[in-house]
């Protein structure tokens, strides 16, 4: 008998189920693998930071060298700081100091002085209380005719460079340092004197832009004694380094931008060789368009002083006597300055006033 097709579909039918079942089972199976390939490339590509880069990232990179811009969050938080490098003179005036102390320091000690600028910058008050090394002694000056207050602080390895020197210390060996006791009077006394040398060169360092006197207020040993302006304010620090042959330290001052206000125009000029801003040419050309400039004189007869109410009552045809006589002196005047006296004539038809004298100021008058 012959076999029927239809039989033998239905034979195949089984077969063809179970490779459709085990298609579709591998096909799970491949796309859980790929599943589980995409989350280990998402964890590999989302690893954990270590605490380098996340310093970093918020700009608290401690490898960073000294003074060097901050970046980041730190960034972002100190976008609002003044920069010291848009007052261009403050550096000039701080280049005459470090010039003024290594004299004034060597007159002052007796021996060898060498001082440098290390670094300018700008910080926040609070923020650089914190950062004193302590032991230090922080003096407090005052500017007289800013009426603000700056600080100068001295580290402690300058401190006893400076008090072995006066003292008489043998040369090549270093300044002994105690630690743990306070600073002795004498220790303080001569310290006192070296802050009124340097206050002293600080206030002829800015005499050619605005003269000023710094004066001393007082010595602290704690920065909390020490607070001059607020601790969120911004300030400009400029380290000092002083080295005496084998000894020295470190002389920092610390100035708020509160107290450089009233000097704030003169210190944004171009710094122009030692004219402190100056300009020559404009200087020329505006002295040339003074001497070219119109004025209108005014030829004064008399002045008089009468009650209101007799002016009122004037009517046309009144006479107004003048006490001046027919060869009196006339004034010239320039706005409310008399500036020459002279004598009414006639000249070519027209009245003229011929200028016998020249009118001093009320400002000369009053000189001796």
């Amino acid at each position: 008998m012959a076999d029927d097709p239809n039989d033998q579909d239905l034979a195949a039918d089984p077969t063809d189920a179970d490779d459709q079942s085990a298609d579709a089972a591998a096909s799970e199976e491949w796309e859980k693998m790929l599943a589980d390939e995409d989350a280990q490339s998402d964890l590999s590509s989302g690893r954990v930071l270590n605490q380098d880069e996340i310093d970093s990232l918020l700009g608290l990179d401690l490898s960073q060298e000294e003074g060097a811009e901050s970046a980041g969050i730190m960034a972002l938080i100190n976008s609002a700081m003044v920069n010291y490098e848009r007052l261009p003179m403050l550096e000039v005036v701080f280049d005459r100091l470090v010039r003024m102390m290594s004299t004034s320091l060597r007159n002052f000690t007796s021996d060898n002085v060498e001082v440098s600028l290390d670094q300018i910058t700008s910080i926040r008050f609070g923020d650089y209380l914190n950062s004193i090394p302590l032991p230090a002694m922080l003096s407090v000056f005052k500017a007289e005719e800013w009426d603000n207050y700056g600080l100068l602080v001295v580290d402690s390895a300058l401190i006893y460079s400076i008090v072995d020197v006066l003292l008489g210390g043998r040369r090549g060996t270093a300044a002994m340092r105690i630690e743990g006791r306070p600073y002795t009077t004498i220790e303080r006394s001569l310290v006192e004197r070296m802050v009124h040398v340097v206050l002293a060169d600080l206030s002829a360092a800015f005499d050619p832009l605005s003269p000023v006197t710094f004066r001393f207020e007082r010595l602290e040993t704690n920065p909390r004694f020490a607070t001059i302006v607020r601790p969120g304010n911004a300030a400009v620090l400029a380290k000092l380094r002083i080295d005496m042959e084998d000894r020295g330290g470190r002389l920092e001052l610390l100035i708020p931008y509160a107290t450089l206000e009233p000097v704030r125009e003169l210190l944004l000029q171009m710094f122009m060789g030692e004219k402190f801003g100056r300009d020559s040419i404009w200087e020329n050309h505006l002295a040339a368009e003074l001497w070219q400039t119109d004025l209108s004189l005014n030829a004064l007869l008399d002045e008089v002083s009468m009650p209101l109410r007799d002016v009122l009552n004037w009517q046309v045809g009144s006479q107004l006597l003048l006490n001046t006589p027919p060869d009196g002196l006339v004034n010239l005047r320039c706005g409310d300055v008399d500036m020459f006296a002279g004598r009414m004539g006639r000249m070519k038809g027209n009245i003229a006033v011929r200028i016998d004298k020249q009118m001093l100021r009320k400002d000369e008058e009053r000189q001796p």
